[in-house]
């Protein structure tokens, strides 16, 4: 079994607020982040609309040169260390740093940085490519820069597996503290890919919503009318400690992870099984980790994108994994309002559901409004926030490459 484990610090940066309690208000609102593109030209683009971190300023978090020296991706990362480090309350002077680390998941890494140099190098040629580039780009900046900034000495790593990969990362930081090689991990999930080319290439899949003329209501997981996810940015990590370790300190405990499961379609590179077959085993796998019966989970943070086959896809799998519960359940999918964060989701809605345990409120599924026949007979908590009591919970993260991840956190008892 292994060593209990508790989240006691939250860090976010998106595109509804920065820090947990700006995050909460916006999504408790049913307030979306989803907007035009500014930061950069969208001319002759087919998709307008993105949810950006538009209040982000990487000055209040680090001087020019750290700034230079920092792809988008890694500066969420930290700034939302930072966060979370902070609201654990933990004095890492009296820490022993050996037993300290961070393990932070990206899909795709400093994409901003390869598209700058790479308009250097056709544009100015080889010798005006920046030395600091290979730095910036590389997926574990994010973790090692963390490190460095805090002096954490333990495991230390990034996990890549797209949309997966800030749940994944959580999964590997709670079997450390777990098995005792660490007593404190930083994990969760960073992404900075509202592009040219990012943006362009997953529309080119046909993935993103072409709703420009109605960005707020462009994301909208589990209705008939969906057409797409939104491409959206960010950060959310959290703090996992060793459970006696935290009651001893006075901690502020939000919730106690309690298990995990992990899977793969072995299907296709980028469709999900058309019978959700990995979905339902992560999800199994799960509860068999967490001692749960499915009966026990109050709340589901559906991966829910917003496109066609997804959304049908797991919640055919939700109600093949809890059968008659699902009348019981309410499954909401937070990315109606944040839009798809890709590597970062998995981290911040983690966060969400940390959140969710303590305060007994449920985030709406927004933009709910003509049900789709194959999506029915179950809580979408549409469009307003709702007040239950939570037992446990499950947040689910599927990525392509067929990667399944599905994490169960709960009160403490």
């Amino acid at each position: 079994m292994g060593r209990r484990v508790a989240v006691t610090g939250l860090g976010a940066i998106t595109p509804v607020g920065h820090e947990k309690d700006q995050l909460w208000e916006s999504l408790c609102n049913g307030e979306s982040g989803i907007s035009n593109i500014a930061s950069f030209d969208t001319t002759g683009q087919d998709v307008l609309i993105a949810g950006e971190a538009s209040d982000f300023e990487p000055s209040k978090w680090f001087d020019k040169k750290e700034e230079r020296r920092l792809d988008r991706f890694t500066q969420f990362a930290v700034a939302s260390a930072t966060l979370a480090i902070e609201d654990s309350g933990l004095d890492l002077d009296k820490v022993d740093k050996s037993k300290a680390g961070a393990i932070i998941g990206t899909g795709i890494g400093g994409i901003i940085e390869i598209e700058a140099q790479h308009k250097v190098l056709l544009e100015r040629g080889p010798s005006r490519v920046s030395p600091f580039m290979i730095t910036k780009l590389m997926a574990n900046a994010a973790p090692g820069y963390i490190a460095i900034k805090f002096g954490l000495q333990a495991a230390n790593f990034s996990v890549i597996t797209a949309c997966a990969s800030g749940a994944h990362a959580i999964v590997e930081a709670f079997r450390v503290v777990q098995s005792g090689e660490a007593d404190i991990m930083v994990a969760g999930g960073t992404e900075a890919t509202i592009t040219p080319l990012c943006v362009s290439a997953f529309n080119n899949m046909k993935a993103l919503s072409t709703r420009n003329d109605d960005p707020l209501k462009a994301s909208r997981p589990f209705d008939k009318d969906r057409d797409g996810f939104i491409i959206s940015e960010g950060s959310g990590i959290i703090i996992l400690e060793e459970m006696e370790n935290a009651k001893k300190r006075g901690a502020n405990i939000y919730a106690e992870m309690l298990g995990f499961g992990m899977s793969d379609d072995a299907h296709h590179i980028t469709a999900p099984h058309p019978e959700g077959a990995g979905a339902y085993i992560a999800m199994e796998n799960a509860l068999k980790s967490s001692r749960l019966n499915p009966e026990q989970i109050s709340y589901i943070n559906a991966h829910a994108t917003s496109t066609p086959l997804g959304d049908m896809i797991e919640i055919n799998s939700i109600k093949k994994v809890f059968g008659e519960h699902v009348k019981k359940l309410s499954v909401s999918s937070t990315k109606s309002m944040l839009g798809h964060q890709l590597g970062a989701s998995g981290g911040v809605e983690a966060l969400i559901c940390s959140l969710i345990v303590g305060k007994g409120v449920i985030p709406p599924t927004i933009n709910y409004e003509t049900p789709d026949p194959n999506c029915n007979g179950m809580d979408f908590v549409p469009n307003e926030a709702k007040e239950r009591n939570i037992e446990n919970v499950m947040s689910n993260s599927f990525g392509f490459g067929g990667h399944n991840v599905s994490i169960v956190l709960g009160q403490v008892r």
